[in-house]
């Protein structure tokens, strides 16, 4: 192989590795770099929990159910909307004193402000299922979002422009038999309110709005109607969704969104009284395998390394741990765990994960001492440890284990270290800001957020 480039071991190589040890006692991963243009399932794997499971799968790779017939984004162009989007989190964490107790996400030193109606930046969204809704069920596919709570679809009426094209039909209410749209007088019309939305002046039916930190933004009617899951036996009744008439700003060719946040309208928090107030997912290792999302089964799970969840009681859709440590090589780093006091947002939709100043320089110098049989190459958009893989077919990399709260360590997986070329990590503005566990790090883990018992979980080598 005379050159890999940077974008095809992104979106399209399957790392496979062994953990090996060197003469200086650290541990490294061997990785073959090995090109798979077609979607394989093989590390498709069902969750270890009970609940219902739906497949998920990358939205740019051959497993997507909704090709595009555009362009895939640039490796930089994605590091940049992902740049957009860790500061959005970031800045509504600093319009927002979260002032619960010592254990809980806090207020983050970034200044600015943001309209409390935003909704995390979209362009980042990577991961989609397909479900049905209405009656009969009409097939949707939706990205996934732990930063969003309000679930929408396109509906018809929904003229091209304003709204995007899609791969499949608009969802049509007048063809559902169990639809309703949400009344002004209902409580959850109410909660919207308090988000910056309004009610309808025709037929007394509740509008919501969303406006996300792309400057995407969807319009509609608040609505009711059955959504199926895995199979009729799963089937939500009554969820609560926006039905879009109105949108701008969106480019790929899904359906919607479904909201996994933590907020009153989430699909998390209106099945909680079925599934427990719990979810999971895997993320696969490539655009070329599938993983899947799970809704319930939490409560006592086996096999999960745990640690305590953070919440905000001002910003209730984000989920969030607390790192105490980097363990490279096998060797942990000794950061102080004054470093992580702000906490870290664990989120599906950010891809690199945002670590305090002091903690990345110390993995940055770590991980680049067990390199030094690669020659350096140029920092790309927010990447800065790079390095020259040109004509290797196999590569040896220390491996990076994140150690949370409580003594909770995760071995990445091979892929949950680099992205293309570089280390898959980037510095935030200073040590008192936000964190964030991006998406590239949870590859391969079964993700476990058990809310009712304040608990996240990962469960290596699911998917």
């Amino acid at each position: 192989m005379a050159s890999v480039s940077p974008l095809l071991l992104l979106l399209l190589c399957s790392y496979h590795s062994v953990v090996a040890h060197a003469g200086d006692g650290q541990s490294y991963k061997v990785l073959e770099l090995n090109s798979e243009a077609v979607c394989s399932e093989r590390n498709a794997i069902s969750s270890s929990l009970s609940g219902t499971t739906v497949a998920l799968n990358h939205r740019h790779g051959p497993c997507s159910p909704v090709p595009s017939s555009k362009k895939r984004p640039t490796e930089e162009e994605l590091l940049k909307r992902d740049q957009l989007r860790a500061e959005h989190i970031q800045r509504k964490f600093a319009m927002n004193a979260a002032v619960d107790g010592a254990g809980d996400l806090q207020q983050s030193k970034v200044s600015s402000s943001v309209p409390t109606k935003l909704g995390s930046s979209l362009d980042t969204l990577e991961y989609v299922i397909s479900v049905g809704l209405g009656t009969p069920a009409v097939t949707q596919t939706v990205t996934i979002d732990t930063g969003s709570d309000v679930s929408w679809v396109q509906c018809n009426p929904c003229p091209n422009p304003p709204c995007h094209a899609q791969t499949g039909a608009l969802f049509d209410p007048a063809k559902s038999s169990t639809y309703r749209a949400v009344s002004c007088a209902a409580a959850e019309c109410a909660q919207l309110e308090q988000q910056g939305n309004g009610c309808g002046a025709t037929n007394y039916e509740c509008q919501y709005g969303v406006q996300y930190g792309d400057g995407s933004t969807t319009n509609g009617t608040y609505s009711r109607d059955t959504l199926t899951l895995s199979g009729a036996s799963d089937a939500v009744k009554g969820f609560q969704f926006g039905c879009s008439h109105v949108e701008s700003g969106f480019s790929d060719q899904t359906d919607g969104l479904m909201g996994l946040g933590g907020g009153a309208q989430s699909l998390v928090s209106q099945t909680a009284a079925a599934y427990g107030n719990s979810f999971s997912y895997c993320l696969p290792p490539t655009s070329g395998s599938s993983g899947f999302l799970t809704l319930g089964g939490g409560g006592g799970a086996s096999g999960f390394v745990t640690t305590r969840m953070l919440r905000s009681r001002q910003i209730p859709t984000f989920y969030g741990a607390r790192l105490q440590d980097i363990a490279v090589g096998g060797k942990q780093l000794g950061l102080s765990p004054s470093v992580f006091a702000a906490g870290s947002v664990v989120d599906s939709g950010t891809i690199i994960t945002r670590l305090p100043p002091t903690a990345y320089s110390a993995l940055s110098s770590a991980f680049k001492a067990g390199m030094k049989q690669y020659r350096s190459a140029p920092a790309r958009s927010i990447l800065d440890t790079c390095f020259d893989f040109a004509g290797q077919t196999q590569i040896s990399i220390p491996t990076v284990a994140l150690v949370f709260s409580g003594g909770a360590a995760i071995d990445l997986d091979p892929n949950g270290i680099m992205y293309g070329n570089c280390l898959a990590f980037a510095a935030t503005g200073d040590d008192g800001t936000t964190g964030i566990i991006g998406n590239v790090q949870q590859r391969t883990f079964e993700v476990l957020y058990d809310v009712g018992s304040s608990t996240l979980g990962f469960r290596s080598g699911a998917c």
